[in-house]
């Protein structure tokens, strides 16, 4: 029996490879539904997901697959069934997250799933991990937990002196009221 061998055209080859490149260094990635949308809209949520620091696009389906799985992520290929855009970035997910379920009131579009530091999130689960506070508001708590003991005695120490100097201006007071 021959051997059927299949040419595959280098355009696709070079869009899956282009695909692959621009998702590699990047750990957080949400799949959506964009139906619907206008380009006005479009335009709205990219520009508000690059404040984000993420990028959003719309990707072939089967061109998505093939670097997914080139980058040993074939657990995502449920998520490519229907018109599916990809908004990703290499920093934290939160925010992004956030964006796309703010924008999601307003326009018809529908987040399918995520695939979050390697970890595959369906959509109540992406929306559950919108709800977190970010890496920096959590940093920000903990430096206010840390420092409210520092401030609590530099508050009572402060207090103590202060009450020193205010008795020792009222006998300085009365002593020459006295005289």
């Amino acid at each position: 029996m021959a051997k059927v061998e299949r040419k595959v055209q280098q355009n696709k080859l070079d869009a899956v490879a282009a695909l692959k490149s621009s998702f590699e260094g990047v750990c957080n990635f949400i799949f959506a539904d964009y139906r619907g949308l206008n380009v006005e809209q479009i335009s709205i949520l990219r520009n508000s997901l690059r404040q984000a620091s993420a990028e959003f696009h719309v990707v072939k389906n089967n061109y998505a697959k093939i670097a997914f799985s080139q980058l040993k992520h074939d657990d995502v290929a449920p998520y490519f069934i229907g018109p599916t855009a990809i908004a990703y970035c290499a920093d934290e997910a939160g925010p992004v997250a956030k964006a796309m379920l703010e924008l999601a009131k307003d326009m018809p579009i529908t987040l399918k799933g995520g695939l979050l530091d390697g970890e595959i999130f369906d959509a109540d689960a992406v929306e559950a991990f919108s709800k977190l506070p970010s890496r920096l508001e959590l940093m920000q708590r903990l430096m206010g937990l840390m420092m409210a003991p520092v401030q609590s005695v530099a508050f009572i120490l402060t207090g103590v002196t202060t009450k020193l100097v205010r008795t020792l201006d009222e006998i300085r007071v009365r002593k020459s009221e006295a005289v």
